[in-house]
């Protein structure tokens, strides 16, 4: 199995992580983990190319999202768990369902704050843009 794991260095995140880790023996055999995290675009502005390349960019979010993947790594690496892991750069829900899709994935496996109903029509949330925009299972960790 085939399993697109999201994370953004939260605890949130974390949890979706321990969770997969703790339920590995549900399946016939480990899965096979996409270890994602999704940056959101630097807004372009005019003239900006004069100050930052776009070399410094595309390093800052490698950086970043190298930051956000570090205790996640750890953890599956504990485990014992295969993954590969990728930093995207782009909306996020949509970036996450569009990773999941082109890899294949079977399952997509993401933490959500678990607010209440009125906070999660008031606020959104990617997991639940991430539910209602995926055609691959979502598992939401609470």
């Amino acid at each position: 199995m085939k399993i697109l794991l999201a994370v953004d260095g939260s605890k949130y995140s974390l949890d979706a992580v321990d969770c997969l880790i703790e339920h590995a023996d549900w399946y016939r055999e480990k899965p096979e983990v996409e270890l994602v995290t999704v940056h959101l675009p630097v807004p372009q502005l005019p003239r900006m190319g004069m100050v930052v390349s776009k070399q410094q960019i595309e390093r800052y979010y490698e950086e970043e999202g190298r930051a956000s993947l570090a205790q996640a790594q750890a953890k599956l690496g504990a485990a014992g768990i295969k993954y590969n892991s990728r930093v995207l750069v782009g909306p996020i829900a949509e970036s996450l369902v569009a990773h999941a899709k082109k890899y294949a994935c079977d399952l997509i496996y993401i933490g959500t704050h678990g607010r209440t109903v009125t906070g999660k029509l008031l606020l959104g949330s990617v997991a639940t843009k991430v539910m209602h925009i995926s055609t691959v299972p979502v598992l939401l960790v609470r």
